[in-house]
């Protein structure tokens, strides 16, 4: 007589949970159903911040809003991404310092210095703004932060701010939280 795993056309040794659910199909999971989505326990939330400071250069901590949007979310266990949706501006996580703001100005301001903009060949378009694109390639769109217990899961002394290094304008932050 042979056993279940030859009739499903397994060799007897391929039992365990990877070899149990081969060929292709996909594991059972949230109480036996098949199928990876829809997934009727996740929640999703979108927020959206517009942005608009007066200087060319800034830091501002969004830390508050970015919970405002985990609370109203209802989420107790997941992730909230932070995402600067625009490609002159950044999203990152650190101390709520000043002295670590000027730091950061500085020193971004030496790898990519604004003035002379004739240095940039992004310039010859009619922008000036070639040295915000680089500032925002070092310090990065996106941060995404873990939920647990309904509340942001930071270590210390950490926060998320906004970097604009392109200012005088409207731009926006996206802040999309998943879980349950």
């Amino acid at each position: 007589m042979r056993d279940a795993s030859t009739r499903r056309g397994r060799p007897p040794n391929a039992r365990g949970a990877i070899g149990s659910r081969a060929r292709g199909r996909l594991p059972r999971i949230g109480g036996g159903s098949r199928s990876l989505l829809p997934c009727p326990f996740v929640k999703s939330h979108t927020a959206y911040l517009t942005m608009n400071l007066p200087a060319r250069r800034a830091f501002v901590n969004i830390t508050p809003e970015v919970r405002d949007a985990v609370e109203q979310s209802g989420v107790r266990e997941g992730m909230v991404l932070v995402n600067a949706m625009h490609i002159s501006a950044s999203v990152f996580i650190n101390d709520d310092e000043p002295g670590l703001h000027h730091d950061y100005d500085a020193w971004l301001e030496r790898l990519a210095p604004h003035a002379p903009t004739s240095q940039y060949r992004h310039n010859d378009t009619g922008e000036d703004n070639a040295d915000a694109h680089l500032k925002r390639q070092v310090m990065g769109r996106e941060v995404v932060v873990a939920i647990t217990a309904g509340k942001l899961d930071f270590g210390p002394w950490e926060q998320v701010f906004y970097g604009e290094f392109d200012g005088h304008r409207k731009k926006r932050v996206l802040i999309k939280v998943i879980g349950e």
